[in-house]
C-alpha cells in the first residue's frame, strides 16, 4: 500500500502540523502556489516530493518545478497542476490535455475549495486538496492523504487543520 499526502496553496506557510501528517507518506504531492523554497524544502525533507508550481510561486520556484507533472504511481497515470478547474468546467486547455494524456488522478489546486470528485466523462479521480496555508478566505486548512493499493484508489482522507 502506497500512502500520497497531497497539498496545495501553502502560500510560503509552513504549520508544523504537516510533518505529523505527512511525515510517514511515501510521497508528497503538493499542486502549486508553494509560496517558498523553504516549505518546498521542508516537505522534501518528509519524502519524496513532487510539485508543480502555481500562479504566486517566483522564478526560484518555476526553475525548480514544471507547471505541468505527468508521473505514474502504482500503474496510475497521475496528471498534476495548479490552475486546473474541475470536472465540468476545467480550465482552458485542461480538458484537452486529460484528453491527451488519459490519466486514471488529475490534480489540481489554486481554487482554495476542496474536491474529491470522479470524471465520469474523462474517466479519472479529480482531487482539488484545498488550501493548506493561511492566506484566503477559508478558515481550516486542508489535505488529503489517498490510499493506493494494486494499482487502484482504496481510500482517501481529508486532514482538516483548524486555525
Amino acid at each position: 500500500m502506497t500512502t500520497i499526502g497531497i497539498l496545495s496553496d501553502t502560500h510560503a506557510w509552513w504549520d508544523e502540523r504537516y510533518a505529523k501528517y505527512l511525515g510517514d507518506c511515501d510521497e508528497i504531492w503538493h499542486a502549486g502556489d508553494i509560496g517558498s523554497d523553504e516549505v518546498a524544502d521542508k516537505l522534501e525533507s518528509l519524502t519524496r516530493l513532487r510539485a508543480v508550481y502555481g500562479n504566486i510561486d517566483g522564478w526560484s520556484l518555476r526553475c525548480r518545478f514544471k507547471q505541468h507533472e505527468v508521473f505514474t504511481v502504482e500503474g496510475l497515470k497521475v496528471l498534476m497542476t495548479h490552475i486546473g478547474g474541475y470536472p465540468g468546467k476545467y480550465a482552458p486547455g485542461i480538458r484537452a490535455m486529460i484528453m491527451r494524456e488519459r490519466p486514471d488522478i488529475f490534480i489540481s489546486g489554486h481554487s482554495h475549495i476542496l474536491k474529491i470528485m470522479n470524471d465520469p466523462t474523462l474517466h479519472c479521480l479529480h482531487i482539488n486538496p484545498g488550501a493548506a496555508g493561511r492566506y484566503g478566505i477559508q478558515t481550516v486548512s486542508t489535505l488529503v492523504l489517498l490510499k493506493l493499493d494494486s494499482g487502484k484508489p482504496v481510500g482517501c482522507n481529508v486532514i482538516e487543520l483548524a486555525r
